[in-house]
């Protein structure tokens, strides 16, 4: 599957999925929250949620979360 980035005049890029990091992080069920971590295939996408939950709920298992997802994207 080939992931681009859409950018439209006002808004941040994002996956082609279209996710905000507020979408991808409001979930309360926790494997949905997993699966919309292990989704991320760019950093910078990354980097928005961690930004987003640092300044929202800060949940340290979320960012554990992802750190780690972070990590694996350094060594693909």
């Amino acid at each position: 599957m080939v992931r681009r980035l859409i950018v439209t005049e006002h808004a941040e890029p994002t996956e082609s999925s279209g996710l905000t990091p507020e979408q991808r992080l409001s979930a309360t069920n926790t494997h949905l929250l997993r699966a919309n971590i292990v989704t991320i295939h760019d950093i910078e996408t990354l980097r928005r949620c961690v930004a987003y939950e640092n300044a929202n709920q800060n949940r340290q298992p979320i960012l554990r979360q992802l750190a780690e997802r972070a990590t694996e994207l350094r060594e693909e």
